[in-house]
């Protein structure tokens, strides 16, 4: 098991690599949030797409203890490293099902 400081310079380096991925649509500009103190990542998506805004969030990553949990993960492959990733957004009694950290 890594450590908190590790996770956040892996997650850190995963959305800055994702970031370079631009949505093929509209005047697209991507924001990475990183905040340290309180463990929280994200990669979001925002603009324009012909008259409609676009706001919309890729990727969004927590550290709660000792494990990584992914809020949202709007990538085509997903991250991996199941046994210190939490899929949050399952349902708590679903979890056990899905080959990851359960919290």
């Amino acid at each position: 098991m890594a450590n908190v400081a590790e996770y956040q310079t892996h997650i850190e380096n995963l959305i800055k690599a994702y970031s370079h991925y631009k949505p093929y649509y509209g005047d697209m500009e991507t924001e990475l949030v990183f905040d340290r103190e309180h463990n929280h990542y994200m990669l979001v998506n925002v603009g324009w797409h012909d008259d409609e805004r676009v706001s919309g969030c890729v990727l969004h990553l927590d550290i709660k203890g000792s494990k990584i949990w992914v809020q949202q993960d709007g990538t085509e492959a997903g991250i991996t490293a199941k046994e210190d990733i939490v899929l949050a957004y399952h349902a708590p009694y679903m979890r056990k099902h899905t080959g990851f950290a359960v919290g």
